[in-house]
């Protein structure tokens, strides 16, 4: 197998692990009163008994709240669709890696602003914080292999001929 064939087939193991960890973050968004009372069943914890409770009345009295997070679910499936760029042309379609480097990044802020304003608890905006910390991981590794295999194809530069 040569070098550049060898890459991009690291590429695309990297790239397929980012889209799986992706799109079930996004999927787990549509069935949260389910997952809710499921989560419940398993951990006794205040905080999360409170969100069960608030996202059951939600569902009951104003359904239509609910419909809120199923656009969270779908936007998570759109950015996925925008990575089959990379796996078509990893090193053409780079950008798409750092724009998902971007967002991963984006997460902390919103997290430290929003939460304490929704009266999220600190730890919960820890765990919501680590979806882009871990989510950054597999990007830099997919960046680091573009950029090798950028310089792998890249052709060679030309020797001036001696006078």
């Amino acid at each position: 197998m040569s070098e550049r064939s060898a890459l991009l087939r690291r590429i695309r193991i990297w790239l397929a692990l980012f889209l799986v960890c992706l799109v079930l973050s996004g999927a787990t968004a549509f069935p949260l009163v389910t997952e809710l009372h499921w989560l419940n069943s398993l951990v006794d914890n205040a905080w999360i008994q409170r969100v069960t409770d608030g996202l059951d009345r939600a569902d009951a009295e104003y359904p239509f709240l609910l419909y809120g997070t199923d656009w969270l679910a779908f936007a998570h499936l759109v950015i996925a669709v925008f990575f089959y760029g990379v796996h078509r042309d990893p090193v053409r379609n780079i950008w798409i890696v750092e724009a998902g480097m971007i967002a991963c990044a984006g997460i902390i802020p919103l997290a430290l602003i929003c939460g304490p304003i929704r009266g999220i608890p600190f730890w919960w905006s820890v765990i919501d914080m680590s979806f882009g910390v871990f989510g950054v991981i597999p990007l830099l590794v997919l960046r680091r292999g573009i950029k090798r295999l950028e310089a792998a194809t890249a052709p060679a530069p030309a020797v001036p001929a001696l006078p």
